[in-house]
Parts: structure tokens; C-alpha cells; sequence
């Protein structure tokens, strides 16, 4: 692909901003065809560089493969290119004339599963690999259920590698059975399923011509027109602040605003807001953007709120409804994804970041750390390492403003941070 000079001036950047933003994860066992399926969706909807298909022909030839490697477009650390696997999160940034695009590129083996709770922490859809030879194996409950706890609102599971089993439709609906029988014990709202040859390309962005009894959409047309509009919290207005806002010059003398991201519900001018912790309440005068003032905004806008009457607000602070409030507390339990080599302490002191909140708190009990691959709990061995997902007990230093990850994904999660290092350990979903 080639930019020409009149596709750089008829180039619309507002129009580019204000495109839909879809973020989607990948996941699947190793050599699933994560990262080829990812360099197949960037090579046919033409969103990669002649230079950088040049790169990737130029090392496919050096490495002595038959065929161009698409995978070599994400997997980018030398150590990925040397074993031909996904060690880090890799980002990808592209767009169609319909949406714009991130996708993250998560690892498949056991011992990466940290790096595939960051890569899909955001996502507004996970797409899950799996291997048509194989079937449903470990590694796709292990990755369903992690969709699961973070609650992306839409699943895709790609049943890959299908010119390799003769693209046989028996194949294909028993692995469907398959996962559905598996699904129906997790909390997945909306899931699709697609017969695909990464590699070929067939329903990937053009429709296969070897799968005639296939008639669903492809994987390019699921990903530009499937719904995520609703998929935020609109109804719980949740309105974390990141920042006083005082210009101190003349023409904006008097001007005291709040800056933030919406983290659920709308806000509107005249609307009566109320301050957390304060308890104080007031009603909107102002919503401010760089493009002029609004008469409303909403999840996940970035705005500065001004209020009518003179309230002590800083940073950590938090806008509601006067008659919506999140839950308040001190205690409450999380589920928790260990990210550091170094075990959870017990009784062990760290400090949690939510929203724009931080404090210090202390890991007050493990109630039991989950196996994965059979959804079973482990009650008998509570000692929280690297990878291990645990439902704990948290007490901070301070109130913190918060409803449950099933019902706001922003205001329900946190990190963990250890004092002595700041290194994010773990990451959590209230419960």
C-alpha cells in the first residue's frame, strides 16, 4: 500500500477523529495463527506500507519460508521472531473508511497470561483462535473465562486453519457445540463464530470461495458494523476528577473548571451534581471541550465541567447524580491478576490506584485462588503468584467511590502498586 500525495490532501482529520473507535484483543494457544491472522487483516483491507511489506517478504526469504509470513508484522521482539511466538502485547493502529481500530495482540502461552489481561483490559471485543485440528483445548476455556472476568462485551471465536481439515462443515459445527456447551457456564453476552484460513485469507476480509456452505459475515464486516454503543455504562453518571483547571489570565478570571474522562451516564447543562467525598451539590453551569462548549457529554468523552456554586473539588475527587451514588467503602473484595515474579504478601501493604484516586491499602485475606483450565476454586492453597487469579479482601487508608466491575468496568477496576519499586503488581475487578 502506497499514500499518493492526493490521498494526503483530501485526507478529512476531523472526520478521522470523530470515526468510531473500536479496540478488539486477540488470544488462542500458541501457533493458533494470532499474529498471521492480524498480518492477514492489515494486508487485505490495505493498511499496511510497501516499505513494510518489503521488510517482512525480505526476512520470510532469509528465514527460508515458502511463503510470506504475516505474522512478522506484529511479533516484534527478536525473541517472537526466533521461536515464532507472542511473547509481549503488541499494538497494532489501523482504519476503514467505517471505524478506526486497536488491536492488541496478546501471547498464547500459560505463562503470559498477565500480558493478556493488559491486552484485553480495554477491549470492546476479544477474538479467540482456534485451531480446527485441535478443537477446543486448555488454553480456550483458560482464555474464555479470562474474557469472562473482564467482561468484553463481544466474542469472537475464529475457527482457524480450516483449509487444513479440507474445510470440512462437520468440523467446524462441532467445535461450535463444542464451545457453546463450555460458554453456557460464563458470563458472555454476545458470541459469533467463523470458519477462517488466516493464512489463505478466506473470510477474513474476502469472502471464501471454499466454504460455499458458509453464510455468515466475515471477520472485516463483524468488526465495522457490530454494535459497541451501548456496550459502556450510560445510565450511572460517574465523573472522576483528573484536574483543577485555573487559566489565571484575564479573560478567564473567574474560571474554575474540572477535567476528567466520563466513566459512565451523561451529564448535562443544568443537571445537579453531587461531590464525593464532600457530599456537596451544585448543578453543571458549563461543559468545556478544545471544539467549544457542549450542552451535554457522555462515556468516555474528556471534558471540563464547571459548577455554579464554589465547592472544594481536587483531583481524586468524583461528580455523580445527587440521587445515583456509587458504593462508598473502605473494604470490599476483588478479584485479582498477579502480574509480579515477586508472591502477594499477606497482610501485605500496597498502593491502589482507581480512577483518578490513589491510596494506600493492605491485602487483608486471600479467600480463594482459582484454577483456570477447570473453573474450580483453591481453597486449600491460597498463596498468590505470577499469573494467578484470586478473589481477596482490600482495606484502604480511605473511602473509595466504586461500583462493581460487572456494572462499570472504569469505576470497578484498580492497580496495585508496590511502594518500594512502583511496579504495578497486580490489577483487580471489584466484585
Amino acid at each position: 500500500m502506497t499514500t499518493s500525495t492526493q490521498e494526503i490532501e483530501n485526507f478529512d482529520s476531523k472526520a478521522y477523529l470523530d470515526m468510531e473507535l473500536l479496540r478488539f484483543s486477540t488470544a488462542g494457544s500458541v501457533d493458533d495463527g494470532k499474529s498471521t491472522l492480524i498480518g492477514r487483516l492489515l494486508y487485505d483491507s490495505k493498511s499496511i506500507f510497501q516499505d513494510q511489506m518489503d521488510a517482512i517478504e525480505a526476512a520470510s526469504q532469509k528465514r527460508g519460508e515458502e511463503y510470506v509470513n504475516l505474522a512478522l508484522l506484529t511479533d516484534g521482539l527478536r525473541a517472537e521472531r526466533e521461536q515464532g511466538i507472542t511473547i509481549d502485547v503488541a499494538y497494532r493502529y489501523f482504519s476503514t473508511p467505517k471505524r478506526k481500530f486497536i488491536i492488541a495482540d496478546t501471547p498464547g502461552h500459560i505463562q503470559y497470561t498477565r500480558n493478556m489481561v493488559t491486552g484485553a483490559s480495554t477491549a470492546n471485543l476479544a477474538i479467540i483462535l482456534v485451531d480446527a485440528r485441535k478443537g477446543i483445548i486448555e488454553q480456550t476455556y483458560r482464555h474464555s473465562y479470562i474474557a469472562s472476568l473482564l467482561q468484553i462485551p463481544h466474542i469472537i471465536v475464529c475457527i482457524n486453519k480450516m483449509d487444513l481439515v479440507d474445510w470440512d462443515e462437520k468440523t467446524f459445527n462441532k467445535i461450535v457445540a463444542d464451545y457453546k456447551a463450555f460458554a453456557s457456564k460464563l458470563d458472555i453476552k454476545d458470541v459469533h463464530f467463523l470458519p477462517i484460513s488466516a493464512l489463505a485469507g478466506d473470510n477474513v476480509v474476502h469472502r471464501s470461495e471454499n466454504m460455499n456452505w458458509y453464510n455468515g459475515p466475515t471477520l472485516m464486516y463483524l468488526l465495522e458494523t457490530i454494535h459497541i454503543g451501548s456496550d459502556l455504562n450510560h445510565i450511572d453518571a460517574r465523573f472522576p476528577v483528573q484536574y483543577v483547571v485555573r487559566p489565571m489570565k484575564n479573560e478567564y478570571h473567574d474560571f474554575r473548571g474540572y477535567a476528567g474522562r466520563i466513566a459512565g451516564g451523561v451529564f448535562r447543562v443544568g443537571d445537579k451534581v453531587r461531590a464525593l467525598p464532600s457530599g456537596f451539590t451544585s448543578k453543571i453551569k458549563s461543559i468545556v471541550t478544545m471544539d467549544g462548549d457542549l450542552q451535554e457529554a457522555f462515556a468516555p468523552q474528556s471534558v471540563t465541567i464547571t459548577l455554579e456554586d464554589e465547592i472544594d473539588i481536587s483531583r481524586g475527587d468524583m461528580l455523580v447524580r445527587e440521587n445515583n451514588v456509587p458504593t462508598i467503602e473502605q473494604e470490599f473484595d476483588v478479584m485479582l491478576c498477579w502480574m509480579n515474579e515477586k508472591k502477594m504478601v499477606p497482610r501485605g501493604k500496597y498502593i491502589l490506584r482507581h480512577t483518578s484516586r490513589e491510596c494506600k491499602c493492605i491485602v487483608k485475606e486471600t479467600k480463594y485462588k482459582l484454577n483456570i483450565n477447570t473453573l474450580q476454586r483453591i481453597e486449600d492453597d491460597v498463596e498468590i503468584g505470577l499469573n494467578d487469579i484470586g478473589r481477596v479482601s482490600i482495606r484502604t487508608t480511605v473511602p473509595l467511590f466504586f461500583d462493581s466491575y460487572r456494572k462499570n468496568r472504569i469505576t470497578g477496576s484498580i492497580i496495585l502498586v508496590d511502594e518500594a519499586t512502583n511496579e504495578t503488581v497486580a490489577a483487580g475487578m471489584i466484585v
